[in-house]
């Protein structure tokens, strides 16, 4: 049965020369368990008008104080998970959150969490039932999509939880029970791969540089459609910003932020681009017909599948060209950390993890240099 909050009219303390009241609420224990803990309020100095605990002047700030509390507590026991989305959580994650952090955020409410938390309260929502939520979501879904599901619901009640509208975070501790749906892999380019649909974008030096950008130099498409000319030097392309949906933000990491060596074929197509590049106030390497940042979703959804498609080439998106970049530098130089400085991640796991791929070639190599060894 719930637990219904009682009114509490609280005590006063005196703590430094100052009144205290102290009451009770929802909490994490000292030893993390989640439990009634007492909390304190400071009313006022300790001074002629207010000389005691129970004098009528503390009397009266105290019960005002104690109002509010109430009357708080009494909402927030009542608070729809839903309603707090909507009308705290939403709108201080566009205040504050990244720009592709809350794109993220928002399609997994409107896909998972949404239908999901229906019509239950924030103080009704137990670890039990993110565990189980989880658990269903495993037979459809790899580890990589339940981790961001639960990276999203966890940041929810970690932003109540800091405002006290529950007194846990049931997300902290919830996982999927069992076995968990096989990662399907990510595609990626090969050079060869690369090359042909450079060659196939030929009447369009524009999406030759974009996708370029994405193979040759394993920039994300945010970072893409986020360069301008003013990025551009005789040597280097400088990453500075990212641009998610039409929205201007700061790259994914510090990391992120660095500059890269300029190489063929980026430096002919950008030499082949810039003459017949658009006007631009801000001068976007790729402005949209508004003189504005494009969007590498219209890029690949308009121009490029349908010229690849014409041709009878395959096309894996734009990630898979960062992807590949990251594959063929390791295979190339032998080790992570050409791929790691160009991707720009800020350990070499995620790197290894997620952006080099097995080759049919890497094994035979490896195995050519191991007889080579013990033949000496």
């Amino acid at each position: 049965m719930k637990r219904r909050e009682r009114h509490q009219t609280g005590s006063v303390v005196e703590i430094g020369g100052a009144y205290h009241v102290r009451y009770w609420c929802d909490g994490t224990k000292k030893d993390g368990a989640p439990g009634r803990v007492q909390r304190s309020v400071r009313l006022c100095d300790k001074d002629v008008q207010h000389y005691s605990c129970d004098c009528k002047a503390v009397r009266m700030l105290r019960d005002d104080a104690m109002r509010k509390i109430n009357a708080r507590q009494s909402s927030q026991q009542d608070l729809l998970v839903l309603d707090y989305w909507t009308e705290i959580y939403l709108p201080f994650a566009e205040k504050n959150l990244r720009a592709s952090t809350l794109l993220g955020y928002t399609q997994i409410w409107s896909q998972h969490l949404g239908p999901h938390f229906g019509q239950v309260k924030m103080r009704d929502y137990t670890t039990g039932m993110a565990s189980r939520f989880l658990t269903g979501l495993a037979e459809k879904y790899g580890r990589r999509t339940l981790n961001h599901i639960r990276s999203a619901a966890s940041a929810i009640f970690s932003h109540a939880l800091n405002l006290e509208y529950v007194g846990a975070n049931p997300w902290h501790g919830a996982k999927a029970l069992g076995k968990i749906r096989e990662e399907a892999s990510t595609p990626h380019y090969t050079l060869e791969e690369a090359e042909n649909i450079v060659t196939a974008l030929i009447d369009r030096p524009d999406a030759q540089l974009l996708f370029a950008f994405a193979f040759f130099m394993g920039l994300r498409p945010s970072e893409i459609v986020g360069l301008q000319w003013g990025d551009i030097d005789a040597d280097y392309v400088h990453i500075r910003r990212a641009c998610v949906r039409g929205h201007l933000d700061v790259c994914k990491t510090k990391e992120s932020m660095a500059p890269l060596p300029i190489i063929q074929p980026i430096g002919g197509l950008l030499e082949m681009w810039r003459p017949k590049c658009p006007a631009s106030a801000s001068g976007w390497i790729f402005p949209s017909e508004k003189g504005e940042p494009s969007s590498p979703q219209n890029w690949q959804r308009r121009i490029i599948k349908p010229i690849l498609k014409a041709k009878n080439i395959p096309w894996k998106g734009l990630y898979a060209g960062r992807r590949g970049a990251g594959t063929i530098l390791v295979e190339l130089t032998g080790n992570l950390v050409a791929a790691q400085e160009l991707l720009r991640h800020k350990t070499m796991t995620t790197t290894a993890l997620s952006y080099t791929k097995k080759t049919q070639s890497a094994l035979a190599n490896g195995m050519k240099l191991l007889e080579a060894a013990a033949q000496k």
